[in-house]
Order: C-alpha cells, then structure tokens, then sequence
C-alpha cells in the first residue's frame, strides 16, 4: 500500500484507512464488481475501500455465465407435447358451447342459412 492510502487492483486504485498505511493488506471482491472492496488486514477485517480511480469494473478474467442453451433430449421422446396434446384433447371434450350462448344446430333442423324446412321442397300430391 502506499503512503497515500491508496491500493491498486487491475489498474482500479482505492483509498483505505490511514491506519493501514505501510501494511500488507488483503483486498476481498467479486470478481463481476470491482467497485466495491473489504479489506483484510492479518485476517481482520478493516473496512471498505472507497474507489478512487476506477477504469475496470470487471475481473479482466471474469466472464459471465451465459445460457447453455436447450438442453439435448436423451430419449427422443416429447414428454411435454404427449402432455400438452393430452390436456387439449380432454378440454376440447368439456367445451361447454351452450355456456356461450350458442347451440349447435341438431341434424334434422331447418338450414339456417335460408330458413327453410329442406323436407318442404318435396313436392306433396
């Protein structure tokens, strides 16, 4: 440490305690955030260093953990779509159409597009 109470970590530099001044200190940090220091000082802890100068706010080494990516099926089987498939089909037998408000039409029904009876075209002697 120097005699400006000032330590140096990957070209970041940090003021400390007067106290430790002439002392060999030990710096814990989080190598994903340089910003903020505990110092050691023969095992004790003797605070935080404040940044003074700070260029790097990262482990220059750091790198974070990115998402592996999907993961590879081992039995080729899609346990979620039979699922998925399954729910659907038992929801589409329990589709209430009546709780809409509209009826299917029964088979022996007027046509609903004209209205009429499709057994009165028949023609009655």
């Amino acid at each position: 440490m120097s005699k400006t109470c000032l330590v140096s970590l990957h070209g970041n530099r940090y003021q400390v305690d007067p106290s430790l001044v002439g002392r060999k200190v030990e710096l814990v940090f989080d190598p994903f955030d340089l910003t903020f220091l505990r110092v050691r000082c023969d095992g004790v802890d003797a605070g935080t260093a404040l940044p003074f100068q700070i260029s790097r706010h990262s482990h220059p080494k750091a790198r974070p953990e990115g998402p592996a990516g999907p993961p590879k099926p081992t039995t080729g089987i899609d346990y979620l779509g039979l699922i998925d498939n399954l729910h659907s089909a038992e929801l589409a037998e329990k589709v209430n159409s009546a709780a809409f408000g509209w009826n299917p039409p029964e088979p022996d029904t007027p046509d609903l597009d004209t209205g009429a009876d499709p057994a009165a075209d028949v023609d009655a002697d």
